[in-house]
């Protein structure tokens, strides 16, 4: 005779069924809930892709793209060297406008995101990073090809790491009145400018409308080109890394936020375009690039003198 084991007073088959039935049910509701808080979420996310802005980036990225194609055709494209090189600095110039519109148009929309902000970096890093470089490496045929590349590699380098800064140390509501360090835009624009500059440059050495004095002096440039832009892509890429603080132009300039050294720096840079044509922009982008360490050096300057050579008070009568 088999031994029955007894049962839990309060506890039948009945409770245990109901229980079952209760605890099926609110999984149920839990996953229904989880699964509507999802699609929210991904509703949220896809209202984040602002139109306008997004296209303004992705205009930014198909400069510079447009600008590494052209730099590095061969045969595939019939134009002479310097038609190339001007051709892709003119298309780092246009990925500079988009990237000055996009984030202004962003702000002004309301439709500033997260995921605008990394599309602008990648899109940056392609024109300001990638597209110098390789102008760097095809406007040199002097140095080393080992050398130039080192270089290329080096300011791209020093873009990447410039943007990752900007991004991890820029707050959300900052005001974007200024940087630290040299922007990575500036210092492509400066490499482009040189590149835009060496057809007018070799112009002015073969023009018979020019004076002798000038054939000599651009001739002199066109040769020195080969050592100084290199070399200056190196000085970029360490002031890119620098704590020298740089002011936001195009943002002082929509916001209607103009001191008068600004406003005669600018009518200076419009007389000199009329002047010297493409020439001028290599002086421009240089003197802005120059500029913030050159005056903290002055000040440094200044302030260790005016603390060796302490006043002293005169003595009276």
């Amino acid at each position: 005779m088999s031994e029955l084991k007894p049962r839990h007073p309060l506890v039948d088959d009945e409770m245990l069924e109901d229980d079952l039935e209760m605890d099926l049910e609110s999984d149920q509701q839990r996953s229904r809930l989880g699964r509507r808080r999802k699609r929210k979420r991904g509703h949220r996310r896809r209202l984040t892709l602002a139109v306008l802005p997004t296209i303004l980036t992705l205009g930014n990225g198909v400069c510079g793209l447009a600008a590494i194609a052209i730099a590095v055709s061969t045969a595939s494209l019939d134009w002479t060297p310097e038609s190339k090189l001007f051709a892709a600095g003119l298309l780092i110039f246009g990925g500079m406008l988009f990237d000055a519109l996009d984030g202004s148009a962003a702000r002004l929309t309301g439709q500033a995101s997260r995921f605008g902000a990394e599309l602008d970096s990648l899109c940056d890093a392609v024109t300001f990073g990638v597209a110098p470089a390789v102008i760097v490496w095809r406007i040199s045929d002097v140095l080393l090809q080992r050398l130039t590349w080192g270089i290329g590699v080096l300011f791209a380098l020093c873009v990447l790491i410039r943007l990752a800064r900007f991004n991890v140390e820029t707050p959300e509501d900052d005001d974007h009145e200024g940087f630290e360090g040299l922007p990575s835009p500036a210092a492509a624009g400066t490499i482009a400018a040189f590149a835009i500059a060496i057809p007018d440059l070799a112009d002015f050495a073969v023009e018979e409308t020019y004076p002798e004095w000038i054939h000599q002096l651009a001739q002199f440039a066109l040769n020195a080109s080969h050592y100084v832009i290199p070399t200056l892509a190196l000085v970029l890429a360490f002031l890119m890394v620098s704590r020298y603080e740089y002011p936001h132009v195009f943002a002082q300039l929509v916001r209607g936020r103009r001191a008068p050294h600004q406003i005669g720096q600018a009518l200076f840079a419009v007389v000199g375009v009329v002047l010297l044509h493409w020439v001028a922009l290599p002086v421009v982008f240089c003197y802005f690039a120059f500029m913030s360490p050159v005056r903290s050096f002055l000040q440094g300057k200044s302030a260790s003198t005016a603390g060796s050579n302490p006043t002293t008070s005169a003595e009276g009568g």
